[in-house]
């Protein structure tokens, strides 16, 4: 009998052991399990960005991005995993772009210019997944959102809406005698067509008339380039991305006709351009990746007010200025002056 208790507690000792040694490991899966969901339950957020075309100015937008995310708190391959895409300033890539990043649930989808933009928001639009816009200069006639201080529609961003009034008041300074603008847009740009209207209400307070010519495509630019040289004193671009992203044969028309071209920022006047008010794409960027990490970290993006850069900063182009005989006038004395970019 005492032979049979001894075995029998020892029988009993070695399934407790056993038991707590399951008990142990069990607790242990269950603890990296748990670890390992969090890790995985979406911490690491994908984020899209999509660029409407490769040029100074939205390349600008992309680098003033990035740092505003970072200063919120989102480096990339840390809290987010960003996937940069460049549309290269074709509509239907950019919407092809958005809608696989929509089909893929990514967590954020950002559009830098008004094309992109509008492309990520329609896409997103379905899958409910917050967009942010970076560079569109009128939200609303773009119908991204339905107020700038209440945006709605799961969106907000940044407007890069131009100081139109600051660069007429700069055209009247340098060509004092000037009595026709031409303007080259792009149809279906909106942030073109917004500008334009306003920049022809403008003009009879500073004597101009504005003669603009719209395009399609880039294969129209450069017949109707030269076509709106032959008929007014100067051009001036907007942020028109299929005009911008082909400025090379715009300035070249110009320069043909003996006339200068007007830009919208610093980059366009380095690359030939004569002057223009600037405004600072690196902070608009910044600004929005500032708005992004607000959505990241939860807020309703449609609850967001759309954020605008007010200020611009006048810039001219000295090489620019001897070429077509042109003095600086003394209000501009104290303006940036750069040479062209070789």
């Amino acid at each position: 009998m005492k032979k049979f208790t001894k075995i029998f507690a020892l029988v009993m000792s070695v399934i407790m052991i056993a038991c707590a040694f399951a008990a142990c490991t069990g607790n242990g899966t269950g603890d990296e399990s748990q670890a390992s969901g969090a890790a995985a339950s979406g911490e690491v957020k994908k984020v899209g960005i999509i660029q409407y075309a490769p040029h100074a100015s939205l390349d600008n937008c992309y680098k003033g991005l990035i740092q505003g995310l970072e200063e919120a708190g989102y480096q990339d391959g840390e809290k987010i995993k960003i996937d940069f895409q460049n549309a290269n300033g074709e509509d239907q890539m950019a919407t092809q772009i958005a809608n696989n990043m929509a089909a893929q649930k990514y967590d954020l989808i950002i559009g830098i210019a008004t094309p992109a933009a509008t492309a990520a928001y329609s896409a997103a639009r379905g899958a409910n997944i917050p967009t942010v816009f970076c560079a569109v200069s009128d939200p609303v006639a773009a119908k991204l959102v339905t107020s700038l201080d209440k945006p709605g529609n799961n969106t907000t961003g940044t407007s890069d809406l131009l100081n139109l009034e600051a660069q007429m008041k700069m055209i009247r300074a340098l060509q004092p005698d000037a009595k026709k603008i031409g303007v080259l847009y792009t149809t279906s740009e909106a942030n073109s067509v917004s500008h334009l209207k306003q920049f022809k209400e403008l003009a009879p307070k500073y004597g101009f008339e504005i003669v603009d010519m719209g395009v399609q495509s880039a294969a129209d630019i450069p017949q109707a380039a030269a076509t709106l040289a032959a008929k007014v004193d100067c051009i001036n671009n907007f942020t028109d991305n299929n005009v911008v992203n082909n400025l090379g044969v715009v300035l070249a028309k110009a320069n043909e006709a003996g006339i200068p071209v007007y830009g919208s920022e610093i980059e366009q006047v380095e690359k030939g351009c004569l002057a223009s008010e600037s405004l600072d794409y690196v902070a608009l960027g910044k600004e929005t990746g500032k708005l992004a990490g607000q959505v990241l970290d939860g807020a309703d993006a449609g609850s967001i007010p759309v954020s605008r850069v007010k200020d611009s900063a006048p810039v001219y182009n000295s090489e620019v200025l001897a070429k077509f005989k042109l003095s600086l006038p003394e209000a501009y004395k104290d303006a940036q002056k750069v040479t062209t970019a070789s």
